[in-house]
């Protein structure tokens, strides 16, 4: 009789433990996550976000302006290039981060914009844009340097990036000669690797 009185309390004790457990890993991140960073964002949608919001998902990051006229044109039809080369079974887990280095001009109008011309408007396309100092603070984590020129013009590193759904950096390709079944590869074994 003692046994079954005792029982539920030991239910409940085991079911409790599980669930402070499953808490603690889903809520602590990587000291070297990116969703560490606590700067505002805005996407192409107008909406406030930060970083941490596009958790749980792999990411595949690249830098750009919109008005720029020579690498990043090469960077958004790699990007495009990569999405399209995704597995669809896959698609729904990757989001592709556009981030604009020139927030000034990159409001989240001319982002929207900038991604119907491209046909780049499904629920995997992320643009982004900050301040100044959130826009600086996210190129340093990625190794990337740029510096505005003229008053349209910036000079950039030309990197695509490639995040763990925690937000570790798992791989980067550099230059215009992306090599995009490597990115795929990449991407496709960060999604489908046991969590």
């Amino acid at each position: 009789m003692r046994i079954v009185n005792y029982f539920p309390l030991f239910i409940l004790f085991l079911f409790s433990c599980q669930n402070n457990k499953s808490n603690e890993t889903s809520n602590e991140l990587p000291s070297n996550s990116i969703f560490q960073l606590t700067s505002e964002w805005q996407n192409q949608n107008g909406d406030t976000l930060h970083l941490k919001d596009l958790q749980g998902k792999t990411l595949v990051v690249v830098m750009i302006y919109t008005t720029c006229k020579s690498a990043c044109p090469i960077l958004v039809s790699k990007m495009k290039l990569i999405e399209s080369q995704i597995s669809r079974k896959d698609i729904d887990k990757v989001s592709l981060v556009l981030v604009s280095i020139d927030p000034e001009t990159d409001t989240p109008e001319f982002l929207k914009k900038f991604a119907k011309k491209n046909g780049m408007e499904g629920n995997q396309w992320v643009f982004l844009r900050s301040n100044e100092m959130a826009t600086q603070e996210f190129a340093n984590v990625l190794s990337m340097k740029y510096k505005r020129i003229s008053p349209i013009d910036f000079s950039h590193s030309n990197i695509i990036s490639i995040f763990s759904p925690n937000g570790q950096l798992v791989e980067q390709e550099e230059g215009l000669e992306i090599n995009v079944e490597n990115v795929v590869k990449k991407v496709s074994k960060v999604v489908n690797s046991p969590k």
